[in-house]
């Protein structure tokens, strides 16, 4: 026998043991994911990636002991509604909600039963998602992005970056309990950076650039840019807002600043995906998402996209730029 041929057959032999019992009538598990982003973002994909990855991993493969039912929308209500109550519908072993309130919301009122594991949560205690982060205490887990207290960052970021601002838009989302209590934190701080902020609420694109067009015409304005599924949808048009207008911009995930963005700071949401994977596992094996902590960050990463700075007439601060994990030139 070739040496090639023997290397081949001992990695089919690998899978022997796994294939003869499902021959055997051994059950493949099913995972719902309901993702509030289009199927073909390239952020998107990557997340998905990191979470089939992690999976497989701990043994687990779509199409041979898993089977994955995968819905995508945009931040349509009523979309992702459906979507949620097609995939409970199907009762699955659990159920991975992708993006955040928009679709953790959706899935709680459509199961109380089904497991869910949440990729992205800012205040899950506040919107109600879990009785408190050691004991969720219902039928979902999860990970948490921020404490209020970390928005206070982007502020100082900003100041920092450009220390002319002297107002700033606060792009946030009034109808979920973050972008309240993140905009609370950064008032909080704004009078001791001498900056005036104005909220700015994030419901559709043309509210959006109205608001933001209106503080662009006062000088030695810029922009916070808190996460929320809102946000994220419009990120590009976001994004050539503050290029139109010369205002220097912070953001809460990578995505941002890969695509044009100054500066971003958050949570590494592709990672958050990779340890999903591991509460999955683990429900799958048995435990209870009600005993199952919700974690907070393991990783935040500063990029910095010094191409938009240049643009700007930004000299990017060498305190910060020995503080980035990542700058795109």
């Amino acid at each position: 026998m070739k040496r090639r041929e023997f290397i081949t057959l001992l990695g089919s032999a690998a899978a022997w043991p796994l294939a003869a019992r499902a021959q055997q009538g051994e059950r493949a598990r099913r995972i719902g994911v309901l993702m509030a982003l289009a199927a073909d973002d390239p952020d998107a994909q990557m997340r998905i990636t990191a979470f089939l990855q992690g999976l497989q991993q701990l043994g687990w493969t779509a199409g041979r002991n898993l089977q994955i039912e995968t819905r995508w929308a945009t931040t349509d209500t009523d979309s992702l509604r459906r979507h949620a109550t097609e995939l409970a519908a199907l009762a699955p072993d659990v159920i991975v909600a992708g993006s955040g309130t928009a679709t953790i919301a959706p899935l709680l009122q459509a199961t109380r039963t089904v497991p869910i594991v949440f990729t992205v949560a800012v205040d899950p205690v506040g919107a109600g998602f879990v009785a408190s982060l050691a004991r969720p205490g219902g039928n979902a887990t999860g990970f948490t992005t921020f404490e209020y207290g970390m928005s206070v960052k982007w502020l100082e970021l900003l100041k920092e970056i450009a220390p002319r601002v002297t107002r700033a838009a606060v792009l946030r989302d009034p109808s979920i309990a973050s972008g309240i209590g993140q905009l609370a934190a950064i008032q909080a701080v704004a009078p001791s950076l001498r900056i005036e902020l104005t909220a700015v609420d994030v419901r559709d694109a043309d509210e959006t650039e109205r608001a933001v067009t209106a503080i662009a015409r006062s000088a030695n304005g810029g922009m916070i840019v808190t996460p929320s599924p809102v946000a994220s949808h419009h990120s590009n048009r976001i994004i050539a807002l503050a290029a139109r207008h010369r205002l220097p911009a912070i953001y809460a995930w990578r995505f941002y600043a890969a695509a044009g963005g100054l500066v971003s700071y958050g949570a590494d949401l592709v990672d958050h995906y990779r340890l999903a994977a591991n509460y999955v596992d683990r429900i799958l094996k048995g435990e209870k998402p009600a005993d199952l902590p919700v974690q907070a960050p393991t990783k935040y990463e500063l990029v910095i996209n010094l191409k938009t700075a240049k643009a700007l007439g930004l000299e990017m601060p060498s305190s910060v730029l020995a503080r980035a994990d990542e700058v795109i030139e």
